[in-house]
Protein backbone atom coordinates (compact mmCIF):
# COMPACT_ATOMS: atom_id res chain seq x y z
CA UNK A 1 0.00 0.00 0.00
CA UNK A 2 1.28 3.47 -0.87
CA UNK A 3 2.46 5.65 1.97
CA UNK A 4 0.51 8.67 -0.19
CA UNK A 5 -2.88 9.20 0.33
CA UNK A 6 -4.96 8.42 -2.97
CA UNK A 7 -6.35 11.35 -5.37
CA UNK A 8 -9.99 11.66 -5.40
CA UNK A 9 -11.48 13.27 -7.99
CA UNK A 10 -14.52 15.55 -7.69
CA UNK A 11 -18.08 14.03 -9.45
CA UNK A 12 -21.22 15.32 -9.77
CA UNK A 13 -23.23 15.65 -6.72
CA UNK A 14 -25.57 12.02 -6.09
CA UNK A 15 -28.91 12.47 -4.66
CA UNK A 16 -29.94 10.41 -1.05
CA UNK A 17 -33.20 9.12 -3.09
CA UNK A 18 -34.55 8.17 -6.00
CA UNK A 19 -35.46 11.15 -8.15
CA UNK A 20 -39.09 11.66 -8.76
CA UNK A 21 -40.12 11.15 -12.52
CA UNK A 22 -39.88 14.81 -13.35
CA UNK A 23 -36.50 15.42 -11.60
CA UNK A 24 -34.82 12.14 -13.16
CA UNK A 25 -36.09 13.14 -16.59
CA UNK A 26 -34.12 16.71 -15.66
CA UNK A 27 -31.36 15.19 -14.85
CA UNK A 28 -31.00 13.07 -17.78
CA UNK A 29 -31.20 16.11 -19.89
CA UNK A 30 -28.74 17.74 -17.78
CA UNK A 31 -26.31 15.65 -16.22
CA UNK A 32 -27.26 11.89 -16.75
CA UNK A 33 -24.75 10.76 -14.17
CA UNK A 34 -26.52 12.43 -11.54
CA UNK A 35 -29.61 10.28 -11.44
CA UNK A 36 -28.75 7.18 -9.44
CA UNK A 37 -29.33 7.72 -6.39
CA UNK A 38 -26.93 6.28 -3.20
CA UNK A 39 -27.96 2.98 -3.45
CA UNK A 40 -27.51 2.04 -6.91
CA UNK A 41 -23.40 2.17 -5.76
CA UNK A 42 -24.86 -0.80 -3.31
CA UNK A 43 -27.21 -2.63 -4.33
CA UNK A 44 -27.28 -5.10 -7.41
CA UNK A 45 -30.43 -3.52 -8.86
CA UNK A 46 -32.56 -0.81 -8.60
CA UNK A 47 -36.05 -1.07 -10.06
CA UNK A 48 -38.54 1.64 -10.65
CA UNK A 49 -41.36 1.99 -13.05
CA UNK A 50 -40.66 5.09 -15.68
CA UNK A 51 -44.50 5.69 -16.90
CA UNK A 52 -46.08 2.61 -17.78
CA UNK A 53 -43.09 0.30 -18.02
CA UNK A 54 -40.08 -1.12 -15.59
CA UNK A 55 -36.25 0.28 -15.59
CA UNK A 56 -33.86 -1.48 -13.80
CA UNK A 57 -30.28 -0.57 -13.19
CA UNK A 58 -28.26 -3.89 -12.93
CA UNK A 59 -25.45 -3.88 -10.82
CA UNK A 60 -24.73 -7.94 -10.59
CA UNK A 61 -22.13 -9.14 -12.80
CA UNK A 62 -23.75 -12.55 -13.51
CA UNK A 63 -27.05 -11.17 -14.85
CA UNK A 64 -24.97 -8.59 -16.96
CA UNK A 65 -23.73 -11.22 -18.30
CA UNK A 66 -26.84 -12.85 -19.23
CA UNK A 67 -28.19 -9.76 -20.88
CA UNK A 68 -25.38 -8.39 -22.86
CA UNK A 69 -23.39 -12.08 -23.63
CA UNK A 70 -25.77 -15.77 -22.52
CA UNK A 71 -28.97 -14.11 -23.77
CA UNK A 72 -27.95 -10.67 -26.00
CA UNK A 73 -30.98 -11.79 -28.57
CA UNK A 74 -33.54 -11.22 -26.76
CA UNK A 75 -32.50 -7.29 -25.85
CA UNK A 76 -32.53 -4.52 -28.16
CA UNK A 77 -31.85 -1.09 -28.39
CA UNK A 78 -34.94 1.15 -27.31
CA UNK A 79 -36.12 3.66 -29.15
CA UNK A 80 -34.78 6.76 -27.67
CA UNK A 81 -31.23 5.30 -28.57
CA UNK A 82 -32.21 4.34 -32.07
CA UNK A 83 -33.47 7.98 -32.73
CA UNK A 84 -30.49 9.93 -30.84
CA UNK A 85 -27.55 7.85 -32.34
CA UNK A 86 -28.95 7.43 -35.81
CA UNK A 87 -28.14 11.23 -37.17
CA UNK A 88 -24.13 10.63 -36.57
CA UNK A 89 -23.68 6.73 -37.19
CA UNK A 90 -26.70 6.03 -39.90
CA UNK A 91 -27.08 2.35 -40.15
CA UNK A 92 -23.59 1.83 -38.97
CA UNK A 93 -21.99 -1.26 -36.47
CA UNK A 94 -23.44 0.50 -33.98
CA UNK A 95 -27.70 0.35 -34.53
CA UNK A 96 -27.70 -2.45 -37.53
CA UNK A 97 -29.26 -5.39 -35.93
CA UNK A 98 -29.62 -8.95 -37.47
CA UNK A 99 -27.94 -10.21 -40.30
CA UNK A 100 -26.98 -6.66 -41.41
CA UNK A 101 -25.06 -6.49 -37.91
CA UNK A 102 -23.23 -9.88 -38.40
CA UNK A 103 -22.41 -8.92 -42.26
CA UNK A 104 -20.76 -5.77 -41.17
CA UNK A 105 -19.12 -7.22 -38.10
CA UNK A 106 -17.50 -10.28 -39.83
CA UNK A 107 -16.58 -7.50 -42.69
CA UNK A 108 -14.93 -5.06 -40.55
CA UNK A 109 -13.29 -7.41 -38.09
CA UNK A 110 -10.07 -8.14 -39.96
CA UNK A 111 -9.00 -4.43 -40.64
CA UNK A 112 -9.21 -3.85 -36.81
CA UNK A 113 -7.52 -6.99 -36.10
CA UNK A 114 -4.11 -7.15 -34.17
CA UNK A 115 -2.34 -7.96 -37.17
CA UNK A 116 -2.91 -4.40 -38.80
CA UNK A 117 -1.75 -2.83 -35.36
CA UNK A 118 1.82 -1.52 -37.06
CA UNK A 119 0.14 0.11 -39.93
CA UNK A 120 -2.19 1.84 -37.82
CA UNK A 121 0.85 2.84 -35.16
CA UNK A 122 2.50 4.75 -37.79
CA UNK A 123 -0.69 7.00 -37.91
CA UNK A 124 -1.18 7.11 -34.23
CA UNK A 125 2.80 8.07 -33.71
CA UNK A 126 3.25 10.84 -36.98
CA UNK A 127 -0.14 12.66 -35.26
CA UNK A 128 1.23 12.56 -31.75
CA UNK A 129 4.44 14.01 -32.93
CA UNK A 130 2.81 16.87 -34.78
CA UNK A 131 0.97 17.48 -31.38
CA UNK A 132 4.14 17.70 -29.63
CA UNK A 133 5.41 20.25 -31.43
CA UNK A 134 2.82 22.22 -31.66
CA UNK A 135 2.65 22.14 -27.40
CA UNK A 136 6.69 22.96 -27.63
CA UNK A 137 5.34 26.62 -28.59
CA UNK A 138 3.06 27.16 -25.62
CA UNK A 139 5.36 26.26 -23.02
CA UNK A 140 4.81 28.31 -19.32
CA UNK A 141 1.20 29.59 -20.93
CA UNK A 142 -2.29 28.41 -20.22
CA UNK A 143 -3.04 25.50 -22.29
CA UNK A 144 -6.62 24.01 -23.04
CA UNK A 145 -5.84 20.49 -23.41
CA UNK A 146 -9.29 19.71 -23.87
CA UNK A 147 -9.00 21.16 -27.59
CA UNK A 148 -5.81 20.50 -27.75
CA UNK A 149 -6.70 16.23 -27.22
CA UNK A 150 -9.83 16.25 -29.65
CA UNK A 151 -7.17 17.78 -32.14
CA UNK A 152 -4.76 14.97 -31.63
CA UNK A 153 -7.85 11.88 -31.69
CA UNK A 154 -9.38 13.78 -34.80
CA UNK A 155 -5.97 13.78 -36.59
CA UNK A 156 -5.28 10.34 -35.45
CA UNK A 157 -9.00 8.86 -36.97
CA UNK A 158 -8.49 11.11 -40.22
CA UNK A 159 -4.71 9.82 -40.58
CA UNK A 160 -5.76 6.21 -39.44
CA UNK A 161 -8.79 6.31 -41.82
CA UNK A 162 -8.00 8.67 -44.73
CA UNK A 163 -4.14 8.99 -44.82
CA UNK A 164 -4.93 12.61 -44.62
CA UNK A 165 -4.03 15.20 -41.93
CA UNK A 166 -7.43 16.64 -41.06
CA UNK A 167 -6.59 20.06 -40.55
CA UNK A 168 -8.89 20.97 -43.57
CA UNK A 169 -11.84 19.19 -42.51
CA UNK A 170 -11.09 19.33 -38.38
CA UNK A 171 -13.08 22.66 -38.19
CA UNK A 172 -16.27 21.46 -39.80
CA UNK A 173 -16.13 18.21 -37.95
CA UNK A 174 -15.88 19.88 -34.40
CA UNK A 175 -18.29 22.20 -35.16
CA UNK A 176 -20.72 19.10 -36.27
CA UNK A 177 -20.24 16.82 -33.55
CA UNK A 178 -20.83 20.06 -31.13
CA UNK A 179 -24.28 20.74 -32.33
CA UNK A 180 -24.91 17.02 -32.67
CA UNK A 181 -24.30 16.98 -28.73
CA UNK A 182 -27.27 19.45 -28.52
CA UNK A 183 -29.45 16.81 -30.40
CA UNK A 184 -28.71 14.03 -28.35
CA UNK A 185 -30.51 15.40 -25.04
CA UNK A 186 -33.59 13.04 -24.86
CA UNK A 187 -36.91 14.61 -23.83
CA UNK A 188 -39.86 13.23 -22.76
CA UNK A 189 -41.54 11.90 -26.79
CA UNK A 190 -38.17 10.57 -27.48
CA UNK A 191 -38.62 7.94 -24.58
CA UNK A 192 -42.52 7.56 -25.65
CA UNK A 193 -42.56 7.42 -29.09
CA UNK A 194 -40.92 4.35 -31.15
CA UNK A 195 -38.63 5.18 -33.15
CA UNK A 196 -40.77 4.61 -36.50
CA UNK A 197 -42.70 7.79 -35.55
CA UNK A 198 -41.45 11.49 -35.83
CA UNK A 199 -40.79 13.13 -32.45
CA UNK A 200 -40.46 16.89 -32.58
CA UNK A 201 -36.85 17.12 -32.43
CA UNK A 202 -36.29 14.17 -35.09
CA UNK A 203 -36.95 16.99 -37.65
CA UNK A 204 -33.68 18.95 -36.47
CA UNK A 205 -31.91 15.20 -36.29
CA UNK A 206 -32.57 14.61 -39.79
CA UNK A 207 -31.28 18.07 -41.23
CA UNK A 208 -28.51 17.26 -39.13
CA UNK A 209 -28.07 13.36 -40.71
CA UNK A 210 -28.01 15.32 -44.15
CA UNK A 211 -25.46 17.34 -43.42
CA UNK A 212 -22.98 15.29 -41.34
CA UNK A 213 -23.32 12.30 -44.30
CA UNK A 214 -22.48 14.68 -46.92
CA UNK A 215 -19.34 16.07 -45.07
CA UNK A 216 -18.34 12.54 -44.72
CA UNK A 217 -19.23 12.01 -48.46
CA UNK A 218 -16.73 14.60 -49.27
CA UNK A 219 -13.87 13.32 -47.25
CA UNK A 220 -14.20 10.09 -48.77
CA UNK A 221 -14.04 11.85 -52.92
CA UNK A 222 -10.55 13.64 -51.77
CA UNK A 223 -9.19 10.13 -50.34
CA UNK A 224 -10.81 8.63 -53.43
CA UNK A 225 -8.43 10.77 -55.64
CA UNK A 226 -5.55 10.22 -54.25
CA UNK A 227 -3.59 7.53 -56.63
CA UNK A 228 -3.78 4.13 -55.70
CA UNK A 229 -1.42 2.10 -54.13
CA UNK A 230 -0.53 -2.10 -54.45
CA UNK A 231 -0.63 -1.92 -50.50
CA UNK A 232 -2.98 -0.82 -47.96
CA UNK A 233 -2.04 2.81 -46.72
CA UNK A 234 -4.97 2.65 -43.84
CA UNK A 235 -8.08 1.72 -42.65
CA UNK A 236 -10.36 3.27 -46.10
CA UNK A 237 -7.76 1.07 -47.78
CA UNK A 238 -8.53 -2.23 -45.47
CA UNK A 239 -12.48 -1.27 -45.48
CA UNK A 240 -12.94 -0.87 -49.30
CA UNK A 241 -11.16 -4.27 -49.90
CA UNK A 242 -12.87 -6.14 -47.10
CA UNK A 243 -15.14 -9.11 -47.83
CA UNK A 244 -17.38 -10.59 -45.60
CA UNK A 245 -16.10 -14.40 -45.36
CA UNK A 246 -18.92 -15.89 -45.38
CA UNK A 247 -20.98 -13.97 -48.50
CA UNK A 248 -18.03 -12.32 -50.56
CA UNK A 249 -19.86 -9.30 -50.70
CA UNK A 250 -18.39 -5.84 -49.88
CA UNK A 251 -19.85 -3.00 -48.44
CA UNK A 252 -21.81 -0.41 -50.92
CA UNK A 253 -20.55 2.94 -50.83
CA UNK A 254 -23.19 3.90 -48.37
CA UNK A 255 -21.89 1.23 -45.83
CA UNK A 256 -18.85 2.54 -45.89
CA UNK A 257 -20.13 5.95 -45.46
CA UNK A 258 -22.20 4.93 -42.44
CA UNK A 259 -19.15 2.52 -40.78
CA UNK A 260 -16.85 5.84 -41.69
CA UNK A 261 -19.02 7.65 -39.79
CA UNK A 262 -19.63 5.37 -36.44
CA UNK A 263 -15.76 5.19 -36.36
CA UNK A 264 -15.19 8.74 -36.42
CA UNK A 265 -17.49 8.91 -33.68
CA UNK A 266 -16.14 6.21 -31.49
CA UNK A 267 -12.96 6.22 -32.32
CA UNK A 268 -12.20 10.25 -31.99
CA UNK A 269 -14.45 11.66 -29.42
CA UNK A 270 -13.80 8.63 -26.90
CA UNK A 271 -10.36 9.17 -27.08
CA UNK A 272 -10.30 12.29 -26.69
CA UNK A 273 -12.33 12.39 -23.62
CA UNK A 274 -9.74 9.43 -22.42
CA UNK A 275 -6.69 11.55 -22.83
CA UNK A 276 -8.23 14.80 -21.33
CA UNK A 277 -9.36 12.95 -18.37
CA UNK A 278 -6.07 11.17 -18.06
CA UNK A 279 -4.15 13.82 -18.11
CA UNK A 280 -6.49 15.34 -15.50
CA UNK A 281 -5.83 12.92 -12.84
CA UNK A 282 -2.13 12.83 -13.55
CA UNK A 283 -1.91 16.36 -13.24
CA UNK A 284 -3.16 15.72 -9.73
CA UNK A 285 -1.18 12.69 -9.01
CA UNK A 286 2.56 13.84 -10.06
CA UNK A 287 4.12 10.57 -8.30
CA UNK A 288 1.98 8.33 -11.54
CA UNK A 289 3.08 11.42 -13.85
CA UNK A 290 6.57 10.44 -13.06
CA UNK A 291 6.16 6.95 -13.55
CA UNK A 292 5.13 7.21 -16.45
CA UNK A 293 8.07 9.70 -17.90
CA UNK A 294 10.28 6.99 -16.37
CA UNK A 295 8.68 3.77 -17.94
CA UNK A 296 8.93 6.22 -21.25
CA UNK A 297 11.47 7.66 -21.17
CA UNK A 298 14.22 5.25 -23.16
CA UNK A 299 12.02 3.47 -25.24
CA UNK A 300 11.89 4.10 -28.72
CA UNK A 301 8.19 5.37 -29.58
CA UNK A 302 9.02 6.06 -33.07
CA UNK A 303 6.42 5.39 -35.82
CA UNK A 304 8.93 2.13 -36.58
CA UNK A 305 9.00 1.01 -33.42
CA UNK A 306 6.37 2.26 -31.43
CA UNK A 307 4.12 -1.46 -31.52
CA UNK A 308 7.27 -3.23 -29.90
CA UNK A 309 7.39 -0.57 -27.08
CA UNK A 310 3.94 -1.27 -26.23
CA UNK A 311 4.56 -4.16 -24.05
CA UNK A 312 7.06 -1.96 -21.84
CA UNK A 313 4.45 0.59 -21.04
CA UNK A 314 2.35 -1.45 -18.09
CA UNK A 315 1.77 1.59 -15.80
CA UNK A 316 1.04 3.43 -18.67
CA UNK A 317 -1.71 1.16 -19.39
CA UNK A 318 -2.66 0.66 -16.12
CA UNK A 319 -3.15 4.64 -16.11
CA UNK A 320 -5.17 4.44 -18.79
CA UNK A 321 -7.48 1.30 -17.73
CA UNK A 322 -7.81 3.43 -14.87
CA UNK A 323 -9.14 6.38 -16.30
CA UNK A 324 -11.82 4.62 -18.19
CA UNK A 325 -12.67 3.03 -14.89
CA UNK A 326 -13.21 6.62 -13.52
CA UNK A 327 -14.36 8.29 -16.35
CA UNK A 328 -16.21 5.33 -18.41
CA UNK A 329 -16.62 7.08 -22.18
CA UNK A 330 -20.10 5.40 -22.69
CA UNK A 331 -21.31 5.89 -19.65
CA UNK A 332 -24.46 3.84 -20.00
CA UNK A 333 -25.83 0.80 -21.77
CA UNK A 334 -29.32 0.22 -22.50
CA UNK A 335 -31.22 -3.16 -23.70
CA UNK A 336 -34.56 -3.37 -24.00
CA UNK A 337 -36.14 -6.79 -22.96
CA UNK A 338 -38.20 -8.40 -26.22
CA UNK A 339 -39.83 -11.21 -23.62
CA UNK A 340 -40.02 -11.57 -20.04
CA UNK A 341 -36.31 -12.79 -18.53
CA UNK A 342 -35.37 -14.30 -15.40
CA UNK A 343 -31.51 -14.63 -14.16
CA UNK A 344 -29.92 -14.88 -10.47
CA UNK A 345 -34.09 -14.34 -8.88
CA UNK A 346 -33.87 -10.96 -11.06
CA UNK A 347 -37.35 -10.87 -12.93
CA UNK A 348 -37.37 -8.65 -16.19
CA UNK A 349 -40.68 -8.30 -17.49
CA UNK A 350 -41.27 -7.75 -21.57
CA UNK A 351 -40.43 -4.47 -22.57
CA UNK A 352 -38.31 -3.61 -19.48
CA UNK A 353 -35.68 -1.32 -19.64
CA UNK A 354 -32.61 -2.53 -18.16
CA UNK A 355 -29.66 0.15 -17.71
CA UNK A 356 -25.71 -1.59 -17.06
CA UNK A 357 -24.06 1.86 -16.31
CA UNK A 358 -20.09 1.39 -16.62
CA UNK A 359 -19.94 4.73 -14.52
CA UNK A 360 -22.20 3.38 -11.36
CA UNK A 361 -20.57 -0.10 -12.18
CA UNK A 362 -17.04 0.90 -12.28
CA UNK A 363 -17.96 2.86 -8.50
CA UNK A 364 -19.53 0.08 -6.67
CA UNK A 365 -18.87 -0.27 -3.40
CA UNK A 366 -19.27 -4.26 -3.74
CA UNK A 367 -17.18 -4.26 -6.34
CA UNK A 368 -13.96 -1.95 -6.21
CA UNK A 369 -12.04 -1.24 -3.06
CA UNK A 370 -11.82 2.77 -2.70
CA UNK A 371 -14.40 3.22 -5.65
CA UNK A 372 -13.68 6.54 -6.17
CA UNK A 373 -9.92 6.84 -6.05
CA UNK A 374 -7.25 6.93 -8.89
CA UNK A 375 -5.42 4.07 -8.32
CA UNK A 376 -3.49 2.61 -11.14
CA UNK A 377 -2.61 -0.25 -9.08
CA UNK A 378 -5.38 -1.80 -9.48
CA UNK A 379 -4.90 -2.46 -13.28
CA UNK A 380 -0.90 -3.73 -13.25
CA UNK A 381 0.05 -7.10 -14.49
CA UNK A 382 0.38 -8.75 -11.12
CA UNK A 383 -2.63 -7.20 -9.47
CA UNK A 384 -5.75 -9.59 -9.47
CA UNK A 385 -8.42 -8.40 -12.27
CA UNK A 386 -11.71 -6.99 -11.77
CA UNK A 387 -14.25 -9.18 -11.12
CA UNK A 388 -15.80 -10.56 -14.28
CA UNK A 389 -18.15 -8.04 -16.14
CA UNK A 390 -17.79 -5.43 -13.13
CA UNK A 391 -15.26 -3.34 -15.79
CA UNK A 392 -16.86 -2.53 -19.10
CA UNK A 393 -15.22 0.08 -20.67
CA UNK A 394 -15.58 -1.05 -23.92
CA UNK A 395 -19.08 -3.15 -23.51
CA UNK A 396 -18.96 -7.06 -23.73
CA UNK A 397 -20.49 -10.07 -25.44
CA UNK A 398 -21.11 -9.43 -28.96
CA UNK A 399 -21.67 -6.03 -29.35
CA UNK A 400 -18.43 -5.12 -27.75
CA UNK A 401 -16.52 -2.32 -29.26
CA UNK A 402 -14.99 -4.02 -32.19
CA UNK A 403 -11.66 -1.22 -32.77
CA UNK A 404 -10.90 -1.69 -28.44
CA UNK A 405 -7.22 -2.64 -29.30
CA UNK A 406 -7.14 0.48 -31.42
CA UNK A 407 -7.92 2.71 -29.16
CA UNK A 408 -5.75 1.58 -26.37
CA UNK A 409 -3.15 1.70 -28.51
CA UNK A 410 -3.82 4.92 -29.14
CA UNK A 411 -4.41 6.64 -25.67
CA UNK A 412 -1.05 4.58 -24.39
CA UNK A 413 1.32 5.52 -27.27
CA UNK A 414 -0.09 9.00 -26.90
CA UNK A 415 0.17 9.34 -23.03
CA UNK A 416 3.36 8.31 -23.11
CA UNK A 417 4.29 10.48 -25.28
CA UNK A 418 3.12 13.45 -23.70
CA UNK A 419 3.86 12.85 -20.27
CA UNK A 420 7.88 12.11 -21.03
CA UNK A 421 8.06 15.07 -22.88
CA UNK A 422 5.91 17.67 -20.73
CA UNK A 423 5.10 18.49 -16.78
CA UNK A 424 1.85 18.69 -17.31
CA UNK A 425 0.09 20.60 -13.96
CA UNK A 426 -3.40 22.40 -13.45
CA UNK A 427 -3.66 26.61 -13.53
CA UNK A 428 -6.32 26.45 -11.61
CA UNK A 429 -7.90 24.38 -8.48
CA UNK A 430 -11.18 24.92 -9.93
CA UNK A 431 -12.98 21.14 -10.12
CA UNK A 432 -13.75 19.93 -13.82
CA UNK A 433 -17.04 17.57 -13.31
CA UNK A 434 -18.08 15.06 -15.57
CA UNK A 435 -21.34 15.84 -17.43
CA UNK A 436 -22.71 12.55 -19.64
CA UNK A 437 -24.21 13.70 -22.82
CA UNK A 438 -23.09 11.39 -25.68
CA UNK A 439 -19.98 10.97 -23.63
CA UNK A 440 -18.64 11.50 -20.50
CA UNK A 441 -17.32 15.32 -20.61
CA UNK A 442 -15.92 17.51 -18.92
CA UNK A 443 -18.29 20.32 -17.34
CA UNK A 444 -15.20 23.06 -18.96
CA UNK A 445 -12.41 23.00 -19.98
CA UNK A 446 -10.29 24.14 -17.35
CA UNK A 447 -6.37 25.72 -18.41
CA UNK A 448 -2.81 23.43 -17.68
CA UNK A 449 0.24 24.63 -18.02
CA UNK A 450 3.09 22.66 -19.19
CA UNK A 451 6.64 22.95 -18.68
CA UNK A 452 9.68 20.58 -20.91
CA UNK A 453 10.32 17.74 -18.77
CA UNK A 454 14.19 16.89 -18.58
CA UNK A 455 15.26 13.25 -18.51
CA UNK A 456 13.81 11.80 -15.68
CA UNK A 457 15.87 9.74 -13.05
CA UNK A 458 15.52 6.18 -12.62
CA UNK A 459 14.24 5.96 -9.30
CA UNK A 460 10.37 4.85 -10.01
CA UNK A 461 7.67 6.33 -7.70
CA UNK A 462 6.53 3.66 -5.12
CA UNK A 463 2.77 1.86 -5.44
CA UNK A 464 0.40 3.55 -6.50
CA UNK A 465 -1.97 2.33 -3.63
CA UNK A 466 -4.37 -0.76 -3.19
CA UNK A 467 -5.83 -3.23 -5.41
CA UNK A 468 -9.27 -3.81 -5.76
Amino acid sequence: MSAHALFVPPRPATPAAPLPFFAFLRALRANALSMWPEAAYEQDVIRRRLLSGTNLLINAPEVIRHILVDNAENYRRTHASIRILHPITGNGLLLSTGEAWRHQRRTIAPALAPRMLPLLTRHIVTATEATIADLRTLIDQPVDLLAAMQSLALDIAGRSMFSLETRHYGAPIRAMLTEYAGHARPTLLDILLPASIMAPRDLGRRRFHRRWMALIDSIMQTRMAAPATETPRDLFDLLRAARDPETGTAFSHDELRDQIATMILAGHETTAVALFWALTLLAAAPDAQHRIAVEAADLDLSAEHATEALPQLPFTRAVLSETLRLYPPAFVIVRQAIAADQCDGIDIPRGAVAMMAPWVLHRHHKLWRDPDAFDPSRFLPDAPPPPRFAYLPFGTGPRVCVGAQFALTEATLALAALTRTFHIAREDATPVLPVAIVTTQPDHAPPFRLRLRSMPDTQQSGDQGPHP
